[in-house]
């Protein structure tokens, strides 16, 4: 993946699993990307199966997401979001975030500003929508 792609856009990075009991936050995540993506923010999935919960290939998760919550934001691939094999990605942002430290569940979400910088770090139960006002100040 290359996130060169983003620059200069917020992004909303989410750890996604269909089989979560707060897998019916895709609904909100869409919500938000309806919103505000023509103001300049992405949000970039990246389903893990780190908590047993997104056992599906790529395809069947796209076609889960789409069906089920009309997602059309950008669903990455199957990525490890903690533990020995962690993504670069996820690495970068759980020591980049604060508080630092391993991702503790499904649907964290990590608040990036435009220059790619973690601004924000949103435990699993934070809503999408409570982060409507954080988002609308990094647009600005």
């Amino acid at each position: 993946m290359d996130l060169a792609q983003y620059k200069g856009k917020v992004m909303l990075v989410v750890n996604v699993a269909s089989e979560c009991g707060y897998t019916p936050q895709y609904e909100g995540l869409q919500q938000l990307y309806g919103t505000y993506k023509e103001k300049g923010l992405e949000i970039l999935a990246f389903p893990s199966n780190d908590f047993a919960q997104e056992k599906g290939s790529i395809e069947e998760i796209k076609q889960f997401c789409t069906l089920n919550y009309g997602v059309t934001f950008d669903l990455f691939d199957k990525i490890h979001v903690k533990g020995e094999g962690v993504h670069p990605l996820y690495r970068l942002l759980t020591e980049n975030a604060s508080p630092a430290g391993e991702v503790e569940w499904n649907f964290e979400k990590f608040l990036l500003d435009r220059e790619g910088k973690v601004v924000a770090r949103y435990k699993s139960s934070v809503e999408p929508a409570e982060l409507k006002a954080d988002i609308e100040k990094l647009l600005k």
